[in-house]
C-alpha cells in the first residue's frame, strides 16, 4: 500500500500491446528505542501494469494516489552512460484503488 510519486505513463507498443508505469512510495514509522523519536523512512517502487490494470492504472490514478498493489517483482540490469544499472520492478498482478477515484 502506497502512494503514487508522478502520474502514471502508458507506453504503446507497434504490436498493439501496452503498459502503464509509475513509481510508489511506501513508508514506515517507528519509535527510536534510543532516542524517543519518531522516525519515519520510505521506499520507492518501480510499478508495471499490463492488458486491463494499465488501462485502469491510467484512467483512474494520478499522482498522491492511495493504491493496493500485488505483484510479482523481477529483476534486470541495463546500460546508460557507460554503466551498468540495476532496477528492481513489481509487475501487478492485483490493484485495488484506496483513494476515491473520479470518472472520466
Amino acid at each position: 500500500i502506497g502512494n503514487l510519486g508522478n502520474d502514471p505513463e502508458t507506453i504503446h507498443f507497434d504490436n498493439g500491446d501496452k503498459i502503464t508505469k509509475f513509481s510508489l512510495a511506501t513508508s514506515e514509522s517507528w519509535k527510536d528505542k534510543h532516542s524517543g523519536e519518531k522516525k519515519k523512512a520510505t521506499e520507492w517502487h518501480h510499478i508495471i501494469a499490463h492488458r486491463h490494470f494499465a488501462d485502469n492504472a491510467q484512467l483512474y490514478l494520478k499522482k498522491g494516489s492511495l493504491v493496493y498493489i500485488e505483484g510479482k517483482t523481477k529483476h534486470r540490469q541495463y546500460q546508460a552512460d557507460g554503466a551498468t544499472k540495476y532496477i528492481t520492478e513489481v509487475y501487478v498482478s492485483e490493484m485495488k484503488f484506496l483513494s476515491p477515484v473520479e470518472k472520466p
